[in-house]
């Protein structure tokens, strides 16, 4: 996949997500940790987002995962940043301070190298809403790049699911 095409896809996931979340009247907020504010900026990317895109904190390190979002600081120590509950409750996070319908996280490893006992390419998403937070585990391959545009779209794809899901149908 070539990082124009990429790059397309991107915003129409974007596109997809803002046309979304207005329609339905859901407001959404990002935590991201391996994307460092790709979601957010693609979702403000997008002509309308300032409907619907509360806010994001791009938690790169754990003290910011705890302090600003409230991830325990247990879990850390225990499991490390990358992990499906870290994800969760970063996304929870997101959402409760930002005051957000929907809360979308990032968390992973994009390389070069593994961290904290974790392969390049380990990636999951959190969404958290009204009825709770859930997480997906992803193996994305390529290199730092292209593994962050993948979790991108990635996050993308999962609030896509979000919005469609039972609670937000017209």
């Amino acid at each position: 996949m070539t990082s124009l095409h990429h790059s397309i896809n991107l915003h129409h996931l974007a596109e997809e997500a803002v046309t979304g979340a207005i329609a339905f009247g859901v407001t959404v907020a990002t935590a991201e940790s391996l994307t460092a504010g790709m979601v957010a900026a693609m979702l403000a990317d997008t002509p309308g987002a300032s409907g619907m895109l509360q806010g994001g904190v791009v938690s790169y390190q754990n003290a910011v995962k705890a302090d600003v979002l409230g991830v325990p600081r247990e879990l850390l120590d225990t499991v490390g940043a990358v992990d499906g509950q870290v994800a969760e409750a970063m996304a929870e996070g997101a959402r409760r301070i930002c005051g957000a319908d929907i809360g979308v996280s990032t968390t992973g490893v994009a390389g070069p190298e593994p961290h904290g006992g974790k392969d390049v390419g380990s990636v999951y998403i959190g969404v958290a809403t009204a009825e709770g937070s859930t997480s997906y585990g992803y193996s994305f391959e390529g290199n730092r790049p292209e593994i962050r545009g993948q979790a991108c779209a990635a996050a993308l794809e999962r609030l896509l699911e979000a919005l469609a899901a039972k609670g937000y149908r017209a």
